[in-house]
């Protein structure tokens, strides 16, 4: 099992250095910004947070001594040394229920999945025993932690290490889920995660953790916080709304940007946060753009598409909409490995602009 994720781990950085983007954004003249990785982001998050609370620690595989195996934690082990860097075992069952009984015990864990996917085998961990516990205890024991680590689809690993898990975690009632976008979301809701008094699973992204984003200093600051259930509108339009998150964005602001030219204005929304849903923000949209188009990355059958419709539909803004809203979702298929299939079974640029064009009737 070692073997296998050294090899699935070994073009890695290839993959995230042909994905960087330029830049989000035109900041003013009189703020001052520079360019953070999403890595970097989160690195600088869990070390401040170290830093500021010594009942912080991470654990997980390869964190410490290797700097973590997409080099999220390069540096802390040196650092903070072997009692708050904790490399495991390749048993994510062990070390998970270990985290969360250090929550229980009053310290505040940093739980890292290689990948989500390997979150399975501690699954019983994250549900059962961290997101219960509170409701079960009447409000007695509270299990503040973070598990985090890659979600969703990366590059060539085919279909046991590429789907996402916003959905089977956002079903869960006791825990919260964060899905940041932009470096600025991985620092403060990274931040914010770490300092819940909840168990909070965090998804970050494989392929977004090169891509660089231009920072303020007010993002930069020790201080800086965003807040867990809140969603951020990324880019404004008056037609249409479409709504996201994690890697997604890129693509939706992408096919924003191409559909502008045609006269046609997308407001992109930011989830960030899959529970609590920031559903206010999504329907203020839709009563200013009255038509609506989901993009996400995961299946289709009970997605993060279909409980965004069922929302909207049961709320005030259903009757604002001039068209059904459509869902752009993965394919119902476990990911191929052949890249031409691949492309072929998450969503597109050109996916996104199609469903546009036949929500407007254009």
């Amino acid at each position: 099992m070692a073997s296998l994720r050294c090899f699935l781990r070994s073009g890695k950085n290839a993959v995230t250095a042909v994905l960087r983007r330029e830049f989000h954004g035109t900041p003013p003249a009189a703020v001052q910004y520079i360019g953070v990785t999403v890595r970097d982001a989160l690195n600088q998050a869990m070390d401040e947070e170290l830093e500021r609370d010594e009942r912080v620690f991470l654990l997980g595989e390869e964190v410490a001594q290797y700097d973590g195996a997409y080099k999220v934690s390069r540096g802390l082990w040196k650092k903070y040394g072997d009692k708050r860097i904790i490399d495991t075992p390749i048993t994510e069952m062990g070390f998970a229920g270990i985290a969360v009984g250090a929550a229980m015990a009053g310290l505040r864990p940093i739980c890292e999945f290689m990948t989500f996917n390997f979150s399975m085998q501690a699954i019983d961990q994250v549900i059962n025993s961290a997101a219960k516990t509170y409701y079960m205890s009447a409000g007695l024991q509270s299990v503040p932690i973070v598990f985090r680590g890659p979600n969703g689809s990366s590059a060539g690993v085919a279909a046991q290490h590429s789907q996402c898990f916003a959905a089977w975690y956002g079903h869960c009632p006791g825990l919260k889920v964060v899905s940041p976008w932009s470096a600025e979301d991985a620092r403060g809701l990274l931040k914010s995660a770490i300092r819940d008094d909840n168990p909070v699973v965090f998804l970050e992204n494989e392929l977004m953790y090169g891509v660089p984003f231009e920072m303020s200093e007010e993002v930069q600051s020790k201080d800086f916080l965003i807040p867990i259930g809140k969603a951020k509108i990324e880019r404004q339009g008056n037609h249409i709304t479409l709504v996201s998150h994690s890697r997604m964005i890129s693509l939706c602001l992408d096919a924003a940007a191409v559909l502008a030219k045609e006269g046609i204005e997308c407001e992109v929304i930011n989830m960030r946060t899959i529970r609590p849903l920031d559903a206010e923000a999504i329907e203020t949209s839709i009563m200013k753009t009255n038509h609506l188009v989901t993009v996400e990355g995961g299946w289709p059958q009970f997605g993060i598409g279909a409980e965004i419709l069922a929302r909207i539909m049961e709320g005030p803004a259903f009757n604002y909409l001039d068209a059904p809203a459509v869902r752009v979702t993965g394919v119902d298929i476990p990911m191929p490995y052949a890249k031409n299939l691949e492309d072929n079974s998450i969503p597109q640029i050109k996916d996104i602009i199609f469903s546009v064009k036949k929500t407007l009737n254009v």
